[in-house]
């Protein structure tokens, strides 16, 4: 089968959709598809150091960069565009990465142009917490995009059922695919023992809480802050390690809750960790945390768990059923003295983080690895073009009645 990405940036800054796009890529062409990722340059305020609008090769994916010089945010790129009309019609499916972009607008609009079926994958934008944000220009930019592309899409692809289940006050009428993210288990290795206390002395003879993403408003760093400010005051043994690239000066804010805590000394700021870095921060860490308002997925909550890493998680973040129901970690509300309280008691519960972790790795065996989540992917993509439904706007032609889904997308 022949399948194209479109994502408005690979760029690792922005946390887990560009792994995520790249990883299921990698994992679709080993199983034998033709897969390909259109995207943009763009990397924040600078730009990825790639070639432009030539193929690259990379794991048996075809990657096409294309320059995004204006309107960055918005991850405008006529070049992209110029490509993705030519390329589209060339392919059996298209699965387009996130809403409100520029990137999407246009593979959708082909899309419909050409008959080529679609999936878009919303990243949580349409969690409520998000949703709600920014409603005025977004309302009028659904009226007149986003609504219509949603509406013709063949499917919208959730990671989680929570996710899913949170749409439902949307009415949406597109039906919806529940695929979860997967890793890769042999990325998460041992690592070199040490290696994250040497490069960062100050955590030597300390209880590591580790927290790993952007630093940004939606991730609870606000809570993160008032909760550890208790635990730091009354512990000499405990270190909070915060490991990620900073949203637009966010990180000053932390820094300021910090102080006001009387705790900032025993915190570290590494900004982003990558490859060997990064694991060795995961190995090296007691805890993880995470206690996000709005989390559509948490890849970092798995890869924590990979590595055996008991995690405490907000109920916000939409694998918190599974991390309860495997006992690999705590599920807390959304408020700083029960986050609080669920560090202090795994802090002072060696054998019970031990068991957590071990429960966390067996759950990521199970579940949430690319070789169990690529087939179901897999399925989801061949029973759509089985199916016959193509993008409104094309021959307008379905075999399907209106609501129907297919076996995998129920």
């Amino acid at each position: 089968m022949r399948i194209l990405h479109v994502i408005a940036t690979l760029a690792p800054r922005y946390g887990g959709p560009p792994k995520d796009c790249f990883e299921l890529c990698r994992e679709l062409a080993r199983r034998g598809d033709e897969v390909a990722i259109y995207t943009t340059n763009i990397d924040g305020d600078g730009d990825l150091e790639v070639p432009l609008e030539e193929p690259q090769r990379v794991e048996g994916v075809e990657i096409r960069y294309f320059p995004g010089r204006w309107l960055r945010a918005y991850a405008f790129s006529l070049p992209l565009a110029r490509a993705l009309r030519v390329a589209i019609p060339r392919y059996d499916i298209v699965h387009i990465h996130a809403l409100y972009l520029f990137s999407s607008l246009v593979a959708a609009h082909y899309c419909q142009r050409f008959g080529v079926p679609y999936l878009v994958k919303p990243h949580g934008v349409l969690d409520p917490y998000l949703y709600r944000r920014h409603r005025g220009r977004k309302w009028i930019y659904e009226m007149l995009v986003e609504r219509r592309n949603l509406r013709r899409a063949a499917a919208i692809h959730f990671t989680t059922v929570e996710e899913r289940e949170l749409t439902r006050p949307l009415r949406l009428k597109t039906p919806g695919v529940v695929v979860p993210i997967g890793v890769d288990l042999e990325e998460y290795g041992d690592g070199v023992p040490g290696a994250f206390r040497e490069a960062w002395p100050q955590t030597h003879g300390k209880k590591i809480i580790l927290f790993l993403g952007r630093l940004n408003f939606k991730k609870g760093l606000d809570l993160l802050a008032h909760a550890f400010g208790p635990v730091g005051r009354q512990r000499d043994d405990v270190h909070l390690v915060l490991a990620g690239p900073e949203d637009g000066g966010y990180g000053a804010r932390v820094r300021r809750w910090l102080e006001a805590e009387g705790v900032a000394r025993k915190v570290t700021f590494t900004g982003m960790l990558l490859g060997a870095d990064k694991l060795s921060a995961f190995r090296a860490a007691d805890l993880f945390v995470l206690p996000s308002y709005s989390e559509n997925f948490g890849l970092s909550v798995v890869e924590a768990l990979a590595c055996e890493v008991p995690v405490v998680i907000s109920n916000k973040v939409n694998i918190w059923r599974e991390v309860e129901e495997a006992q690999a970690g705590l599920v807390v509300d959304c408020e700083a003295g029960a986050l609080g309280s669920a560090l202090v008691a795994l802090l002072g519960d060696p054998v019970r983080r031990k068991a957590m972790g071990r429960r966390g790795r067996n759950l990521v065996e199970a579940r949430f690895t690319w070789q169990a989540v690529g087939p179901r992917m897999t399925q989801v993509y061949r029973e759509i073009v089985a199916d016959g439904r193509r993008a409104e706007g094309g021959d307008g032609n379905s075999t399907r009645p209106a609501g129907a889904i297919p076996a995998a997308l129920s």
